[in-house]
């Protein structure tokens, strides 16, 4: 296994800013760079999720103007709703 390069990088901030870090990251028994390491990765992470769920409704859109399959919106509500339902509904079929 690779073990990824670490290197330095720097930000500013206002003193503000810098202050709330440092208060949070004093109550959490963390560093100032530990917190702020920490949320520069959730928010990259949370973000690249937030980007592939964008592409993935992107190339589902092209796909239904190419191809015109659809379900209803009564028809998906009608499914949903039946979930947990001993009355469970199959997927609605997708149609022109």
């Amino acid at each position: 296994m690779t073990v990824a390069a670490i290197r330095p990088v720097a930000i500013k901030i206002d003193d503000e800013t810098k202050a709330r870090v440092k208060r949070l990251a004093e109550a959490r028994n963390r560093t100032s760079h530990w917190l702020m390491r920490e949320a520069i990765t959730q928010y990259v992470d949370r973000e690249e999720k937030r980007e592939a769920f964008r592409q993935d409704t992107l190339k589902a859109w092209e796909e239904y103007r190419t191809m015109g399959l659809h379900a209803t919106a009564e028809e998906v509500e009608a499914w949903l709703a039946s979930w947990g339902t001993d009355m469970e509904l199959p997927a609605p079929p997708c149609h022109k």
